[in-house]
Order: structure tokens, then C-alpha cells, then sequence
């Protein structure tokens, strides 16, 4: 007999009613075997004794059992398992506490899969309450424009002919914001570009991806710093790109090793962080800005321009993107607005020539059909009204005093244990180990400390890329006040290791 009583569960608060609650957890016993085929279910009479129900809820429980399929009726013999539904092997009843094995089958695929052992897995969960952390250089959404993006979209989705953005779109973007787009990059990186030219993404990341797809599809190779930004360089793998690492100095990646690389072999692209490099936040020169794109045009590459953080530059007016001087039609112009107000905002952007944005949003179409026009048209209002544009000087102006604050207290307390240069723009800081210590003990000790160090870090586990000399500490999305507690926490966890060393 089976034990009803005890493996039926019905939870009188929930929202889903009684009699489907019963119907789903009868259906469970048929699937995993315990009731098999043209076995018979108990009276309607009993079963609602014996879980103190009322009988019309069971009755009403069968009824969608033989409605969905499950079960059949034989007048006056009662009521049936489907006979036509296959025999399968009894299994354990799922949530029954008598054993784990049925989460364990819930956790083990029972088939085969590529396995990307190259890519991270790591979760941006939210820190625990105290804990300070040093990410990779990240806004600071505590000062994003919230109220003037909620006021906007209220305004946007009261008025009745937007509602035609609640349907499908254009994969390209909404296009109020591929034109607001088009003027603000005109205007304020000398960009010579047209809204044809503008595929709006989900981020940074996927124009990179979409990019890398084009590009690499065929197994091409792909110039890189000898540090760069990892998820770039792991996209290129998963693209079936080789990577080709260059060297890196105070002036950017060394273009003289891209064109020795051109003499020898065929390239399909140059990625490159011209404004600010990603880890180390040094700036492309301008004599190598040129000979790179000399070198595109001779050679013919792509140079995919991520231009993250083009909006922070601190120590003068920012420089202007090799985009602008493009002639060639060799760049892949790739930013995002979520750097300027806030990550969650996922609203990024790629600026090439119009066979390759049209190329690419084919191939955006088959794994995200479209973004999210009413937030997109949000964003459009606001850039033509000037609220991205005062937000982002607000922003400029907070994290120029952070920058400042952050190096000087580095310095002061840690010099003896680090080493960096102060970053002309950017939210971060390339800090180098001055001694013979390990980034992954210093990250370890630090977690005692209530100082989580998650940047861009030489992780000496890590099968695919090599360790860096050095990791980003970010400084913009901390306070003042948690810049410093951060920096003392930091302080207390060298000197601990100093004497261990």
C-alpha cells in the first residue's frame, strides 16, 4: 500500500490551489514508477480522509488527472493510471527525506555536453553585510540617475503610441536611441558615424562576442596584450580565435609587434583598450593610434575598439578614439552606457560599417532578438535632454576626488608593499607587488579582514591564462569613508603576511 498519508504534502497557505497541488504531486508518482500503468487510485471517499480534505477537492483533483491525460475512468471499477503511458523504471520519490539520491539526479545531467572549461563561472553575488570589496573598476550605482530614469520611463510607457514598443522591434535597436546615439558619439568622440552604422547591444561583452563570431568564426588570430581584459581574450577562445600576445608598456600595446606579426602571418583583428588598457590603464600613444591604424589598412585586420570607460579621464580632455580617425573602415567601435550609469542598465552599443552591423545582427537575432526598447527609448530621452551628459560630469567629478584620495592613501600606507602609477581616467588602479608574495594568499587573508580583493588578479590556478604581475583595485564605487576603512583593512592584512614571510 502506498503510504499516502506521508508523501502527499499540501500546504493549505500556498497560492496554488488544493486540488492542483494533489493533481501535481499524483502526476510525480506516476512518472517516477510508483503508481505504474492501470493501476488504480483510491476512492475519492477515502483519499480525502485520509488527507483530511474536503472529497470535492479530490473529486476535482481526478478530474484534471484524466482531463491532462494521466489517469482514466471505468465506470463502477473507479479510477485508473493511463494504460497507454510506458512502463519506466521505479525511482525515488522526489522530496522524499529518506534518501538524496533524487537530488542528486537533479544535479547530474543524464546526457553528454561540450564542456567550456575556459570560461568563468564565478557569481557576482552581493558581499556580506560589512565587507568591503575591490572590484574590477565599476560604477558606483548608489549615485545613479534612479529618480530621472524612473520619471522618464513613466512618462514613455503613459503615453498610448508607445505601446507598440511592447511588441518586437528592430534587432538593430530602438531607433530614437541609435539617432540620440549617433549625434552624442559625433559630438563628443568625433565619431563620423550614421544610425545605419549603430547596433545597440546588451553590454559591452556581447558586441565583443558578436564581434569575435564575425571575426573568428574560421579559426583566425587575434593580437592581444600580454595583460588584457580576460573575458575578451576568453570569448576569442570560445570563437575559435588564437590568441597572439603582445607586449605592453607605458604607452599602451606595442604596435611595432603587431606589424612583425603582419610580416610573417595573416591577423583577423587587433583588440585593444586604447584609453584606458584594460588591466593597466595606461593610454595608446598617439604616434602608435596612428601606426596601428596604418597598419589595419595595409594589412587589412579589424582593430576592435573597446572603449569602456571613455567618459572618466581626469588629468585632461579625453582622447579621442581611433574610431574617430578611421578611414579604412577597420574599427568596431564597442561601448555601453551602464559604465556611466550603472551595470544592471545593460545598454551597450557598436559602431561599424554597415555590412558588418548588418552581419552582426543576424547573428544577434538568433541569441537575444532584441533588447529592451522601452528602456532603450528611456535612455534616448535622456541623452537628447542632457540628463546622461550632466550625470556623467556628477560622476567625473565623485571619482576624480575618489582617484585621489585612493592613490594618496596608497602610497602613504602601502608603499612598501605595492607598486602604481596614478591613472590619467578610469575606476581603477594597476597596483604590482613590490615584494615576493602571492596575490591568491594576500586575497585569502584579506577575507578574514572583511576585505574581499576581486579584480583583475594573476590567479595562479588559472589553466588558460597566465598570472598577472599586478591586479585592479577599484576605487569608484567606494565612499570616502570606505575608501579608507578599505585601505586599513588592506594594510592590516600585509603587514600579517609580512611577518609570516
Amino acid at each position: 500500500m502506498i503510504p499516502y498519508k506521508t508523501i502527499i504534502r499540501l500546504d493549505k497557505k500556498s497560492c496554488t490551489p488544493i486540488y492542483i497541488q494533489l493533481c501535481n504531486q499524483l502526476v510525480q508518482l506516476i512518472k517516477c514508477g510508483v503508481l505504474p500503468p492501470s493501476s488504480k487510485l483510491p476512492g475519492t471517499r477515502w483519499m480525502s480522509d485520509t488527507l483530511r480534505i474536503h472529497r470535492k477537492t479530490v473529486i476535482a483533483a481526478y478530474d484534471e488527472l484524466v482531463t491532462q491525460g494521466w489517469t482514466e475512468v471505468s465506470p463502477a471499477r473507479g479510477t485508473f493510471v493511463n494504460s497507454l503511458l510506458p512502463i519506466v523504471e521505479q525511482r525515488p520519490i522526489p522530496g522524499e527525506k529518506r534518501t538524496g539520491e533524487a537530488l542528486r539526479i537533479q544535479q547530474a545531467s543524464g546526457f553528454p555536453f561540450v564542456h567550456r572549461r575556459h570560461l568563468d563561472n564565478t557569481d557576482a553575488s552581493f558581499p556580506e553585510e560589512g565587507m568591503i570589496v575591490f572590484d574590477d573598476g565599476i560604477p558606483d550605482s548608489r549615485i545613479a540617475p534612479i529618480e530621472e530614469i524612473a520619471r522618464e520611463y513613466r512618462n514613455v510607457v503613459r503615453k498610448s503610441y508607445n505601446r507598440k514598443h511592447l511588441s518586437y522591434g528592430s534587432v538593430y535597436g530602438n531607433r530614437e536611441l541609435r539617432e540620440a546615439l549617433t549625434d552624442y558619439l559625433n559630438d563628443t568622440r568625433g565619431l563620423h558615424t550614421t544610425p545605419e552604422n549603430v547596433l545597440i547591444t546588451r553590454g559591452s561583452q556581447m558586441g565583443i562576442y558578436l564581434s569575435a563570431r564575425l571575426l573568428l568564426g574560421q579559426g583566425g588570430t587575434v593580437v592581444v596584450g600580454e595583460t588584457n581584459y580576460r573575458s575578451a581574450n576568453k570569448v576569442f577562445i570560445e570563437s575559435g580565435g588564437k590568441l597572439e600576445r603582445i607586449r605592453v608598456d607605458e604607452c599602451g600595446i606595442v604596435t611595432d609587434d603587431v606589424e612583425q606579426i603582419c610580416r610573417s602571418r595573416k591577423i583577423s583583428a587587433v583588440y585593444v583598450t586604447s584609453h584606458h588598457h584594460h588591466p593597466t590603464t595606461v593610454t595608446l600613444s598617439a604616434n602608435r593610434r596612428m601606426h596601428l591604424l596604418e597598419l589595419s589598412k595595409k594589412y587589412h585586420f579589424a582593430i576592435v575598439e573597446d572603449d569602456y570607460d571613455y567618459d572618466f579621464h581626469y588629468s585632461n580632455a579625453p582622447i579621442l578614439p581611433l574610431a574617430s580617425s578611421d578611414s579604412g573602415g577597420n574599427v568596431i567601435y564597442i561601448g555601453a552606457l551602464c559604465k556611466i550609469v550603472a551595470p544592471a542598465i545593460r545598454v551597450g552599443y557598436m559602431v561599424a560599417p554597415r555590412d558588418f552591423t548588418d552581419e552582426a545582427s543576424r547573428l544577434r537575432r538568433v541569441i537575444d532578438r532584441q533588447g529592451d526598447p522601452l528602456l532603450e527609448l528611456t535612455l534616448a530621452h535622456m541623452i537628447r535632454d542632457g540628463e546622461i551628459q550632466r550625470h556623467s560630469k556628477k560622476a567625473l567629478k565623485i571619482y576624480h576626488e575618489r582617484r585621489n584620495l585612493f592613490c594618496s592613501l596608497l602610497r602613504q600606507k602601502l608603499h612598501r608593499y605595492f607598486d602604481f602609477q596614478v591613472p590619467e581616467g578610469g575606476m581603477a588602479v594597476w597596483v604590482r607587488l613590490r615584494g615576493n608574495y602571492s596575490w591568491n594568499k594576500i586575497k585569502e587573508e584579506a577575507l578574514k579582514n572583511g576585505l574581499q580583493i576581486g579584480g583583475s588578479c594573476g590567479d595562479e590556478n588559472d589553466p588558460i591564462e597566465p598570472p598577472y604581475p599586478g591586479t585592479r583595485m577599484g576605487f569608484a564605487s567606494l565612499n570616502t569613508d570606505e575608501i579608507r576603512e578599505a585601505l586599513a583593512r588592506l594594510e592590516k592584512t600585509m603587514e600579517h603576511i609580512g611577518k609570516l614571510s
